[in-house]
């Protein structure tokens, strides 16, 4: 069992490094998930990731204190309006595909948004 939620964590990593590059596809969260699974799995990965020059901080302060830092959130919503406008113009053209996609982004940055910005 320890293996395979090793192998979760470091496809959740995959999955997040991927996001780094595609603006549709977000990386904290699977950042997020990828520590919760070492947790469980590996604490020397855990570690590796939270030490992580780039990822662990915000790993550190979503586990302190739930919190997104305010530069997380300009990025995190700037990408999702961007990739949402992308839907509009190029995206499947069905009204009601395009309507949900929108209540789902919708969704995910006022969830972004209300999270506190960590305490220094």
């Amino acid at each position: 069992m320890r293996l395979l939620i090793l192998a979760l964590a470091w496809l959740m990593v995959a999955i997040g490094l991927v996001g780094v590059f595609l603006p549709v596809l977000p990386t904290t969260p699977f950042m997020i998930l990828a520590a919760a699974l070492f947790a469980r799995s590996s604490p020397r990965f855990e570690q590796w990731l939270l030490d992580h020059p780039q990822y662990g901080q915000p790993l550190i302060d979503w586990r302190r204190e739930g919190a997104i830092s305010q530069k997380a959130k300009i990025a995190s919503v700037s990408l999702m309006t961007l990739s949402y406008g992308i839907v509009l113009a190029f995206g499947p053209p069905q009204l009601w595909l395009k309507l949900v996609i929108g209540v789902i982004l919708f969704a995910c940055g006022t969830f972004v948004l209300t999270r506190p910005a960590p305490r220094r």
